[in-house]
């Protein structure tokens, strides 16, 4: 299901060297092993990893960020143990029924972009009152990825490119790169400037794979339930001393 999100303030090319990022996302990742060095469940980490999310969508608007996408679930996760599982999705029904009064008052839209056809029936009506109550802020643009797989997302998107084709609504020599992100769960939303991973790990997991073609990626040691402002700020700080040239050569 696609987002329908704000355009950012300022395009990228009009905004100073060094300013940004509009569009953050990050792989959230450690739960599991910041539960096992201090002897608990994984269930804890996973908890404490909830408190993080709140501490980062608070950091984000602080920040000035525009857009902020987690990938809170994907759709290898549903191979991890039954009980994970329905604890994590139980996390998921918690934070929505919980939190929204707080992210509808910050002026946070919300989306929530994946395979909703595997959630649970009443897990899918929280997720679509929540996007409709927030529907019209516009401070930020908060996407969770839920039962979500990059492929999975691109396989879809020829899909539905192949269905206008069949039905004689575009021709294939005609798609252009802008129809095919059309077709994206993103569809409306600007890529990520930056990907950030937590945790030591060092790549992208079936992650927005269209979309991450330009970001900048920045990786921690930090797990995800210490994550908090002066690590996104020492993130955005890293993003902010690199040099985007796109493809091109600058002098």
């Amino acid at each position: 299901m696609r987002a329908t999100p704000l355009q950012p303030a300022e395009p990228e090319a009009d905004r100073p060297s060094g300013q940004g990022p509009v569009h953050v996302a990050i792989i959230m990742d450690g739960n599991g092993r910041w539960a096992k060095a201090r002897g608990l469940p994984r269930t804890a980490g996973h908890k404490r990893g909830a408190d993080a999310v709140r501490r980062v969508i608070k950091a984000a608007g602080n920040l000035g960020i525009v857009y902020l996408t987690l990938f809170g679930f994907s759709s290898e996760n549903w191979s991890r143990p039954e009980d994970e599982v329905r604890d994590l999705l139980g996390l998921l029904r918690f934070y929505l029924q919980n939190e929204l009064a707080e992210l509808a008052e910050g002026g946070v839209r919300l989306s929530v972009i994946g395979d909703r056809t595997r959630l649970p029936p009443d897990t899918v009506k929280l997720i679509e009152n929540a996007e409709a109550r927030t529907a019209a802020n516009t401070k930020m643009v908060l996407t969770i990825a839920l039962s979500y797989g990059g492929r999975q997302e691109i396989v879809a998107a020829a899909q539905a490119l192949g269905a206008d084709c069949a039905a004689g609504r575009i021709k294939p020599g005609d798609i252009t790169e802008d129809d095919f992100a059309g077709k994206l769960f993103t569809a409306g939303t600007p890529d990520p400037d930056l990907l950030i991973r937590t945790s030591g790990e060092q790549r992208i997991s079936n992650f927005l794979l269209w979309q991450l073609a330009y970001s900048e990626l920045v990786f921690t040691d930090t797990l995800w339930p210490d994550f908090g402002q002066a690590e996104l700020e020492a993130a955005i700080a890293t993003y902010r001393s690199r040099e985007r040239r796109y493809g091109a050569v600058t002098n």
